[in-house]
């Protein structure tokens, strides 16, 4: 039994079809990348995992619960957590404040600040966001404002935010699109360390296969809204219908 199962899920639009009996195993403490071209379903999924989406039918259990019909906040406080493609940060705040405003919203049971909360918990909290950004490598810039900083360091920015709610599944929407390939080298390390270090379960949704392959312990290959084979990477990588469709000859 794996920590996020999903059985039989399909989705909907009008006469799209964007999930077509979706089946998906992910076991705790690994790293399961979603993979697929434009148009085949991946964030339609991701978003049936979050609360955004409700299944048309089927299951999303995650650590044997059912997330079909909660909202988002109640799945995040069941230890969910989402990396979007575009970094959300708070822009016109100090970095360390953007780490302390999740950590508040996982004690008040939302994403909200409750001004009593703030009070009797703030040093707390700033110290848990201090080590936070610590563990992403940025503490010495913790008192810089969030708008000032480079694509790469606004990604560990929102690892740390996401990582102060200590999460036990976090779910990664393109974590490196729109990166220079330092950046991207980066942010794979980065996710490694965090791997090895905490109890977290990783889905990644991405594009690049360097990223994919840098990082996987399973891939899911999602096309026309269908999971069409689930592998490790180095079955993944040598099937000849997944090459065709999704890695081509550059990456032999």
């Amino acid at each position: 039994m794996g920590i996020l199962e999903v059985t039989g899920v399909n989705k909907r639009f009008g006469g799209l079809q964007a999930l077509d009996d979706v089946n998906l195993n992910v076991e705790e403490n690994t790293v399961h990348a979603i993979i697929g071209p434009n148009g085949a379903g991946k964030s339609t999924l991701l978003n049936c995992f979050v609360g955004r989406l409700t299944p048309d039918t089927g299951t999303v259990m995650f650590d044997g619960q059912s997330l079909i019909g909660r909202k988002p906040y109640e799945i995040n406080q069941m230890g969910v957590s989402r990396v979007f493609q575009t970094p959300e940060i708070f822009s016109d705040l100090t970095i360390i404040e953007n780490v302390m405003i999740p950590s508040f919203a996982k004690r008040d049971g939302a994403f909200k600040l409750s001004p009593f909360a703030a009070v009797r918990a703030e040093t707390e909290i700033r110290e848990h966001a201090e080590q936070m950004l610590l563990d992403v490598g940025m503490a010495d810039k913790k008192d810089m404002d969030a708008s000032a900083m480079s694509r790469g360091d606004k990604r560990r920015l929102e690892m740390a935010m996401c990582l102060a709610q200590n999460p036990k599944l976090l779910l990664l929407d393109e974590p490196t699109a729109g990166m220079a390939r330092a950046d991207t080298n980066n942010t794979i390390d980065l996710l490694k360390q965090i791997a090895e270090s905490r109890p977290i379960t990783f889905v990644v949704i991405e594009h690049d296969m360097h990223v994919v392959f840098s990082l996987a312990d399973r891939i899911s290959v999602l096309a026309q809204g269908h999971v069409i084979v689930e592998d490790d990477p180095q079955f993944i990588k040598g099937n000849p219908k997944v090459r065709e469709a999704y890695l081509g000859d550059a990456h032999d």
